[in-house]
């Protein structure tokens, strides 16, 4: 039998990857991985090259390599093919124009990183030449998006890594990153800490480095051995400070707290959109078309383990005490589905909403609250599903039917770039005479014509369009982002038991496909919403039951940015319902959802449903997002929701609940607050 070749892999040999390397280091699957060290650009390099299978990169590397793959460059993989004649779609589904990630493992900061530094003899303003360490490409990226950002134009010019720390002389600065950041830090009057300069411009956390390779270099067991290499490197960290101390000189103390406090190894939602948030950055600093998204390693996501919950509230243990638990959750501890119905039963609606607040507050300090200019097009309402709950559709035989044509697209899309707008919320009906090349082409126009993101088609209406074409979901998706697809809304969950979907909507689609499609669009690097519709008449099991299939999916990937939830509205809907739809119930449901989904960064308030002034209530029930000024939206509206709200609305609203108001895009950037009329 012929012995399984190791995987080669290439790391950084800076400190702030050690926790990343430790466990490969000791021991850790040495029949499985081959370990060598290297600069940040050189493991790229040899990535590139194809010298190595898996590599520590800079997060701008990974859009260099899939630039060249892209453009048949496949020098390295094994096996290249002929691919002048394949289109992107074809060359995406056969895994040869993405790179793969490991889901979880990044070098990130939040703020403050220490070791990437701007250093001079002159303020940024006054810098004339800015000289860039040649050992990092998402560095060097980042100091000119920020130069740039701030309206400045010197020149660059690369220097060898060792001699960048003698680089900053009169008004020529230097970037400086890795160990050699604790040597200059005190050594020049000007220091720019580039980690807090890109979370003042963007809200978001920042990837230095990521693991990526081919598309077949590791399977499950090769990512489970490199998260234990990662575990047991954050369980040693102060023996990692220590032994680096003893090496290179410095104190213990000062590495430990940098590991800590300045270096984060998660690669979570927010860490995402800010790896989003700078690849789309690249892209628009290059003028190019070419979008790059972190795409994952097959397999890496399976599909999530959630238990389900069928006790009834009333035969809920008594347990811990609800005071025990509140506290507990307001700390950020996970709370069971067991926890979840006790505190739905036993608990005050204020003391849910002060646990909710305090965790807010944990979450997202700066007492920022953020919302988005967009708008909802529902580009037809013809739909075979019939929803008992749904007035906006129409059947496919109606004389009410309507798919909208392109003048009239074009009319909305301009109005709402006109009106600051930077995204489509669009979504539909089923409509059965609408293939996926009407998609793809009306997608393909749209990015060709106005600068808005397109948040686009519900999990429902990506199974129809896959049941139609007789394809994979995997297969729609990719051919939909392909086309210009940028993200999923997470509508058509409802609740995500089927129990209560077969009772309201038994044509939807179920909840595991709900929740496949959004496996298959994580793993191909799109984020996601997710919502849930209550007041069916649903149980606290039932409502436990829809979250921890939501947090349990979000464990493994963490590609929802956000949740949002609302009471259904009946009003000239078929679906007669006597349910708890007042706001009592859902500043409840909302503050425990809060509390529940502990790895969820956003909540979003509903004040299309409930109105503003309760929508400003659950800022204090643990919302940091107001949602849209939603330029146009028609499908609560005709079920009984009339709130409408302009930009200025809802600053006014924002403020007056106590906090500051700031625009965001879909991965929840900062965005420029114009002035408002």
């Amino acid at each position: 039998m012929t012995a399984r070749r190791r995987v080669r892999v290439s790391a950084v040999s800076f400190l702030n990857a050690r926790p990343i390397t430790w466990g490969l280091e000791r021991g850790l699957g040495e029949d499985h991985f081959q370990l060598e060290f290297d600069l940040p650009s050189r493991c790229a390099a040899r990535l590139a090259a194809g010298d190595v299978d898996l590599a520590l990169i800079p997060t701008a590397a990974y859009r260099e390599i899939e630039g060249r793959l892209q453009m048949g460059t496949l020098a390295g993989f094994p096996n290249p093919p002929a691919t002048t004649h394949l289109g992107e779609a074809e060359l995406g589904q056969r895994g040869l124009i993405s790179l793969r990630a490991v889901p979880g493992v990044g070098i990130t900061s939040f703020g403050n990183v220490r070791t990437v530094l701007l250093v001079g003899e002159v303020p940024w303003e006054q810098m004339a030449a800015i000289s860039l360490d040649g050992a990092s490409r998402s560095s060097a990226a980042l100091v000119r998006h920020l130069t740039r950002h701030r309206g400045l134009t010197p020149r660059f010019a690369e220097v060898p890594h060792d001699d960048v720390e003698r680089a900053a002389h009169d008004t020529t600065g230097a970037l400086v990153i890795g160990d050699a950041g604790f040597a200059v830090a005190d050594r020049y009057p000007h220091v720019y800490d580039l980690g807090a300069e890109w979370k003042r411009v963007t809200g978001l956390p920042f990837v230095f480095a990521l693991w990526a390779g081919r598309p077949d270099a590791v399977d499950d067991t090769g990512i489970a051995l490199l998260r234990e290499s990662l575990r047991m490197g954050l369980a040693a960290r102060a023996e990692i400070a220590r032994a680096w101390a003893e090496a290179h000189g410095g104190s213990p103390a000062l590495y430990e707290r940098y590991l800590t406090e300045n270096i984060h190894y998660r690669l979570g939602s927010e860490e995402l959109s800010g790896a989003g948030a700078f690849l789309e950055r690249l892209r628009i600093d290059e003028g190019s078309e070419r979008r790059t998204r972190l795409r994952f390693f097959d397999g890496a996501y399976v599909k999530e383990r959630a238990a389900r919950v069928s006790m009834p509230a009333s035969d809920a243990a008594p347990g811990r005490s609800v005071d025990s638990l509140l506290a507990d959750a307001a700390d950020g501890k996970r709370l069971s589905p067991e926890d979840f119905i006790r505190l739905y039963s036993d608990a005050s609606v204020l003391d849910l909403g002060a646990a909710a607040d305090t965790r807010r507050r944990a979450l997202h300090p700066e007492g920022t609250v953020t919302y988005i200019i967009d708008r909802n097009v529902n580009y037809t309402n013809v739909c075979v599903t019939r929803c008992k709950f749904c007035n906006f559709y129409r059947p496919p035989t109606s004389k009410d039917g309507y798919t909208l044509p392109r003048e009239v697209l074009a009319q909305k899309f301009q109005e709402t770039v006109d009106l600051g707008g930077v995204q489509i919320l669009l979504q539909g009906g089923l409509n059965p005479n609408l293939p996926l090349t009407w998609y793809e082409e009306l997608f393909r126009w749209m990015k060709a014509n106005y600068p808005l993101a397109i948040h686009g088609l519900s999990p429902e209406e990506i199974r129809y369009i896959a049941e139609l074409e007789n394809m994979p979901i995997r297969g729609v998706i990719e051919r939909l982002v392909a086309a210009g697809l940028d993200s999923i809304p997470g509508g058509g969950a409802e609740i995500l038991d089927d129990e209560i979907r077969h009772a309201i909507s038994p044509l939807k689609c179920t909840t595991d496909t709900w929740m496949e499609v959004m496996r298959e669009g994580h793993a191909l690097g799109l984020r996601t919403t997710a919502t849930m519709v209550f007041g069916f008449g649903e149980t606290p099991a039932h409502l436990v039951n829809h979250l921890e299939r939501l947090r349990a999916l979000q464990d493994q990937t963490s590609g929802f940015t956000a949740f949002i939830c609302w009471p259904f509205q009946a009003e000239g809907t078929r679906l007669k319902l006597k349910d708890d739809t007042t706001a009592m119930r859902y500043l409840r449901i909302f503050a425990l959802s809060r509390l529940y989904l502990d790895n969820f960064p956003s909540l979003q308030v509903s004040w299309p449903t409930m109105g503003p002034e309760v929508g400003q209530v659950a800022l204090r029930f643990g919302g940091n997002d107001f949602g849209s000024a939603m330029i146009e939206e028609n499908v609560v509206s005709q079920a009984g929701a009339v709130f409408k709200l302009s930009a200025a609305d809802i600053e006014r609203y924002v403020h007056g609940a106590g906090f500051v108001p700031r625009r965001r895009n879909m991965r929840y950037e900062l965005l420029p607050t114009a002035a408002l009329a």
